[in-house]
């Protein structure tokens, strides 16, 4: 038998990094992020357990990576739904609609992550956060923003402190009046994006766990 090429090497292991990452977000959905362990989630993902260590330096960067992936598969799937569009002010209604039904959709995986990025680890830099920010500036671009390096850290302040806002426990607040400040900031129509109780093709605005 010949020795695998490089490039099915590489399509094994970027697999492979995919099961672990979705096994993370379907077992910390259920579980929660303390009983869940990275041999559970080796487990879930049919991988060897030293896998986990080696994509990955510990749990927390594993659930950020995940999660960033989910954003980053969620907003795609919002973005290019059908109709598909190249207007600006839709696909930024898609994104913020997108981002604010995974809050409300997936509370405890959302408010782990969230929690995460304030504990002592910081912010992960990961290939699935650098695709989301991609993504996000992309809108913003199309948006029409003649600012895209300054206006594109905003978008995704105001993002994470709509997301902080619906989970914040006991006090949160309603995902229908956030958006309404997005919308109003962006200048854009209620009936654009998805409205409160809207069913577009795909789901898009409910909470989803791509495969």
């Amino acid at each position: 038998m010949s020795p695998r090429s490089a490039s099915v090497n590489e399509e094994l292991r970027r697999r492979s990094r995919e099961r672990l990452l979705q096994a993370t977000v379907e077992l910390v959905a259920e579980r929660g992020y303390e009983a869940t362990t990275l041999a559970d989630i080796a487990d879930r993902a049919g991988s060897a357990r030293g896998l986990v260590s080696y994509y990955f330096p510990g749990k927390r960067h594993l659930l950020q990576s995940a999660v960033h992936r989910l954003m980053h598969r969620t907003l795609e799937a919002a973005l290019r739904r059908e109709p598909a569009t190249d207007d600006g002010r839709e696909l930024m209604a898609r994104a913020i609609d997108a981002i604010l039904g995974l809050a409300a959709g997936s509370p405890v995986l959302m408010r782990t992550h969230m929690a995460g990025i304030l504990a002592a680890e910081g912010f992960v830099q990961c290939p699935e956060q650098q695709r989301l920010a991609r993504l996000l500036r992309e809108t913003v671009v199309a948006y029409g923003s003649p600012d895209p390096d300054s206006d594109y850290p905003m978008l995704r302040a105001l993002l994470m402190g709509a997301v902080f806002a619906v989970l914040m426990p006991g006090a949160p607040m309603p995902p229908e009046r956030l958006r309404a400040e997005l919308f109003t900031r962006y200048g854009l129509d209620w009936e654009l994006g998805v409205p409160p109780g809207g069913e577009p093709p795909g789901g898009t605005g409910q909470s989803i766990v791509p495969q």
